[in-house]
């Protein structure tokens, strides 16, 4: 599966699902295990690839105005949400995480930026697949996320780093 078709799977069963987190972990198992177990396994290294690259402290700094609050758990399920909106959405976030403020139409924080279950996805289809647990996929996984710390805390130093963000969800 190359990156093209990992996408195309991401967006054809987030617009099934009309955008809900669960549904959309549903339809997307559904559609995994409609593969061969090589296949789920390479979306599996795709998302995981993309899940890791997430995990920078702009990024962080985005979603904690997003969500009003994110702890280590809540930021990774936001990294699986973003990927779940898919490459343009996920791309512009990492590119310019400010963006994030007029690349996500629609975000109800209560709601939105929790996408936990599409993190396992891959695994409860190849699970289905093959009755085994998805084996690991050898990816490299950092012990702090890349780039400058941020302290969430500082409520001037966010709003003049996301302007955009803060203005809207701040």
């Amino acid at each position: 599966m190359d990156e093209t078709e990992f996408w195309e799977i991401v967006d054809r069963t987030r617009e099934a699902a009309d955008g809900d987190p669960e549904e959309h972990a549903d339809l997307l198992i559904e559609r995994l295990a409609q593969l061969d177990p090589d296949s789920v396994l390479d979306f599996a290294r795709h998302f995981e690839t993309r899940f890791v690259r997430a995990f920078r402290w702009d990024l962080w700094g985005a979603a904690d105005i997003m969500l009003g609050g994110a702890d280590d758990e809540a930021f990774d399920f936001f990294r699986c949400w973003l990927i779940g909106q898919g490459r343009h959405v996920f791309e512009g976030g990492l590119a310019a995480p400010d963006d994030l403020a007029f690349l996500v139409a629609e975000f109800d924080p209560e709601a939105d930026g929790d996408a936990e279950d599409l993190g396992y996805a891959a695994d409860e289809a190849y699970e289905q697949l093959t009755g085994v647990r998805l084996p690991d996929l050898e990816l490299p996984q950092p012990d702090s996320p890349e780039g400058e710390p941020l302290d969430l805390d500082d409520e001037r130093a966010m709003a003049e780093r996301y302007p955009q963000l803060w203005s809207r969800f701040g």
